[in-house]
């Protein structure tokens, strides 16, 4: 098979296909009116076949969160999207909000790096991918003629043919929507689960007393302890920290959430090697958790609940 056809083969032969991620209790209304139109097309995502809505997919990374964390098994969740795949493109457009690689041979000499851990996330953890309508671009219309909406992004697809130029595929076990680890992140169902748990916040900061009121509000305790990782450059220079940041997290951990940017994918799936837990690359909800939002340029997808909105309408 032709690297080119890889995505088309996924849809053609109906192993995935598109379609408008649902979840119980999210409410995108408000962030779809304060984003661009194009936003709306980030609802439609890749569905494998096994998979019958947003709420299986949830419900699923909840029970395999639960089993990895008893049985003590490792289970890096990874997030990809535009910073990612420009620096799968050896592109220096990965340096968005945060500063990710220093040049172009930067990015070319850890790369090696980045695929083994890439291989290594498609055998034990979850490719939390960003591909809709909107990012798999110029090619759209020989391989999908009813998405008629092209503003010739092609970053999904291109990040999708690199995958399988290493011989790695997108599968049901290896493969969740992207904005699925947003919404597992900021739910109840998660919150309440950690109660007691220990978790270590892998990133460039923390406000402890903001997470601990994170939360409390699901009337959640969970013993949460903080590593330091540097606010730039770890997708290039892990391998230089790795060794110290990896010691100063606690053994006894129960799960780890990552913020490292286009960095996590290391960090993720060392840490869940190394400690036999969960790592989850977290991102913008450790913004949302430390109070920070504002680093994220503010509220995302999948991140705001009806009960919230309902909340606010009866306070104003």
């Amino acid at each position: 098979m032709k690297r080119i056809d890889y995505l088309n083969s996924l849809i053609s032969s109906q192993t995935f296909r598109f379609d408008k991620l649902i979840l119980n209790g999210i409410d995108n209304t408000p962030i779809l009116k304060i984003n661009v139109p194009g936003t709306v097309e980030q609802e439609t995502c890749l569905f494998h076949r096994d998979v019958a809505s947003g709420d299986d997919y949830f419900k699923s990374l909840h029970n395999e969160i639960k089993r990895k964390m008893s049985k003590r098994e490792a289970m890096p969740i990874v997030r990809f999207a535009d910073g990612e795949y420009a620096f799968y493109q050896n592109s220096l457009g990965c340096n968005g909000l945060y500063r990710q690689a220093e040049s172009v041979e930067a990015i070319k000499k850890a790369m090696p790096s980045h695929i083994e851990a890439l291989k290594i996330l498609a055998k034990s953890g979850k490719f939390s991918a960003l591909i809709h309508p909107g990012n798999i671009g110029q090619e759209k219309k020989g391989f999908f003629p009813f998405f008629h909406k092209s503003r010739g992004d092609d970053s999904a697809l291109k990040f999708i043919k690199f995958l399988y130029g290493h011989n790695i595929e997108l599968t049901n076990n290896n493969y969740i929507p992207f904005y699925i680890v947003y919404a597992y992140l900021t739910s109840a169902g998660f919150g309440n689960y950690v109660n007691g748990k220990k978790i270590c916040i892998v990133n460039s900061g923390c406000n402890m007393d903001a997470f601990r009121q994170w939360f409390a509000q699901f009337s959640s305790y969970p013993d949460i302890v903080f590593t330091e990782i540097p606010d730039s450059y770890v997708a290039t220079r892990w391998g230089s920290m790795k060794e110290n940041i990896l010691g100063k997290i606690p053994s006894d951990v129960d799960l780890c959430l990552v913020g490292a940017g286009v960095g996590s994918i290391l960090v993720c799936v060392d840490v869940a090697k190394k400690f036999s837990i969960p790592a989850i690359d977290a991102g913008h909800v450790l913004n949302i958790m430390n109070g920070r939002e504002d680093k994220s340029n503010g509220l995302r997808l999948y991140t705001i609940r009806k009960e919230t909105i309902d909340k606010n309408e009866r306070s104003s």
